[in-house]
C-alpha cells in the first residue's frame, strides 16, 4: 500500500476542525459545571455590587463631619453584613459597620478599626483620617451594571467563572455535554502493567498516559480498552465503541506494516478516512477519519512520544473545538539553546519550562531518542512546534508551545 502524501500540521487541523460534530447541550446544576465549556450567555442580575457596600470594619460617618474637624462620634447602632441599612439620626453620630455591610444612610465614609479607639460608645479617632466621600466603600455598580454581558457562550468554566455565573443567579447552566471517549491500544506485544511478561514484549503504556491526559483536562467518560493485532476481533470492538461513543483515540497499528490494521478495519466499518499522514516529527504516520454518525477517530501513532505529541496537538484541541470551547491562541515561549533540525518535517521537540532571574519563561530543549523514547519525557512540561528544517535555530527563537 504506497503512502499518502503527508499535510502540514495546520492543513491538519483544518481538515479535523472542518469535519467536527458538535456535541449537545444539557442543562446542569452549577457545582457540575467546572470544567464544563458554557453554551449560553450569561448577564448581571444586578448591579455589581448590588449596593453601596462596606470595605473595612470601623464606623460609618458623614464626611461633611470629618471636613468639618469633629473627632468624637457616638456609636449610634451597628450595621452587620446581611441585614437592611439602617440610617444615621445625626451628623455628630457614627454607626458602627462589618466588611461586606450596605453602607448606612445618612453615611459616605468608613474609617478603619485600627484609625479609632472605642469607649463608653463613642469612637474617638487616633489621627488624621482620610474625609473624602465614599473612602472604604466599594460603589454600587463600579464592577458591573444590571443586565451587561458578564460570560459568554464557549467560556471555560473555572472557579473565577462559576463565581461570576452564581453572582448572575444562575442555579442550572447550559454547557456543552461531556464527549463518550474510547482509548483503544493495538498489538500483540503489549502486555498490563503487573502481569508476567517475556523479554520480547512491552508493557501497554501508551494508553494509561492518554487516559490520563484527557482526565487531567476535566474529561470524565473515558474508556479504555486494548485489542490484539487481529482483524476480526479489531473489527468486533471497533463496531462496539462506534456504536457507543462519541470519539476513539486509538493507539497504534496506523502505519504501513503487515499488523498495521486500523485503516482497513475501519474502512469495513464505513468510516470516512479525512488523512492520514502529517509532515511531522514524530507523529507522521497519524490517521483521521469520520464515522457514519459523525463520530471522531483518531488514529495515533504507537510509539509513545508520538501518541502523546499528537494528543496534545491534534486529540484535545479537537475535542474542546467540539464542545464549544471559545479557542485560544497557543502559548508563545522562546527558546533556552539553540536547536538543528535536519528534516524536511515540522519538529515537535519536548522541552522544560525554565525561569531565569529575571522570571522570564523559557523553553529548554529535552530531545529523546527516538519517539520510543517514552523516559526522555519524564520532567518535561510539553513540545514546541519548530518549522521544517534543515536550520538551526538560535536561542530565543519564539515558537508555539502545548504543554502535556
Amino acid at each position: 500500500m504506497q503512502a499518502a502524501t503527508p499535510i502540514t500540521p495546520r492543513l491538519a487541523e483544518e481538515a479535523i476542525n472542518s469535519r467536527l460534530t458538535c456535541l449537545p447541550i444539557e442543562s446542569l446544576p452549577l457545582p457540575q459545571c467546572v470544567g464544563g465549556t458554557l453554551r449560553e450567555n450569561i448577564y448581571g442580575e444586578r448591579d455589581q455590587p448590588p449596593f453601596d457596600r462596606v470595605t473595612m470594619d470601623g464606623i460609618a460617618v458623614d464626611s461633611q463631619a470629618l471636613r468639618s474637624g469633629q473627632k468624637r462620634f457616638a456609636i449610634q447602632a451597628t450595621q452587620a453584613a446581611g441585614a437592611p441599612a439602617l440610617k444615621l439620626s445625626r451628623a455628630y453620630q457614627a454607626i458602627e459597620v462589618m466588611t461586606g455591610a450596605i453602607m448606612p444612610l445618612g453615611c459616605d465614609c468608613v474609617i478603619p478599626v485600627e484609625q479609632i479607639s472605642v469607649a463608653d460608645k463613642f469612637a474617638t479617632l487616633k489621627t488624621d483620617v482620610v474625609s473624602t466621600a465614599y473612602h472604604n466603600v466599594h460603589r454600587r455598580g463600579a464592577d458591573g451594571r444590571q443586565g451587561a454581558l458578564l460570560l459568554e457562550a464557549g467560556t471555560l468554566l473555572r472557579a473565577p467563572e462559576v463565581a461570576v455565573a452564581a453572582s448572575a443567579g444562575m442555579a442550572r447552566v447550559r454547557v456543552s455535554s461531556q464527549p463518550a471517549i474510547m482509548v483503544m491500544s493495538t498489538g500483540d506485544e503489549l502486555v498490563e502493567p503487573g502481569d508476567p511478561i517475556a523479554e520480547y514484549q512491552v508493557r501497554r503504556s501508551n494508553a494509561y498516559a492518554v487516559v490520563a491526559a484527557l482526565r487531567r483536562r476535566g474529561f470524565v467518560r473515558v474508556g479504555d480498552d486494548h485489542v490484539p493485532d487481529d482483524d476480526a476481533i479489531m473489527l468486533e470492538r471497533l463496531s462496539l465503541h462506534l456504536d457507543t461513543h462519541d470519539l476513539l483515540v486509538l493507539s497504534g497499528g496506523v502505519s504501513m506494516g503487515k499488523f498495521d490494521l486500523v485503516p482497513q478495519v475501519l474502512a469495513k466499518l464505513g468510516v470516512e478516512e479525512v488523512f492520514h499522514n502529517i509532515a511531522q516529527r514524530p507523529g507522521k504516520p497519524m490517521w483521521f477519519g469520520i464515522g457514519p454518525h459523525g463520530q471522531a477517530v483518531f488514529g495515533l501513532p504507537g510509539n509513545p512520544v508520538s501518541t502523546l505529541v499528537c494528543l496534545a496537538r491534534y486529540v484535545i484541541p479537537a475535542i474542546a473545538a467540539a464542545m464549544g470551547t471559545r479557542r485560544e491562541p497557543p502559548e508563545r515561549m522562546a527558546l533556552m539553546a539553540p536547536v538543528t533540525f535536519h528534516a524536511p518535517l515540522t519538529y515537535f521537540l519536548p522541552v522544560s519550562i525554565e525561569h531565569d532571574d529575571w522570571g522570564r519563561s523559557w523553553a529548554n530543549p529535552r530531545p529523546t531518542n527516538g519517539s520510543g523514547d517514552f523516559l526522555s519525557l519524564a520532567g518535561t512540561d510539553g513540545f514546541v512546534e519548530l518549522p521544517p528544517g534543515p536550520n538551526t535555530y538560535p536561542k530565543g527563537f519564539v515558537s508555539s508551545i502545548y504543554r502535556w
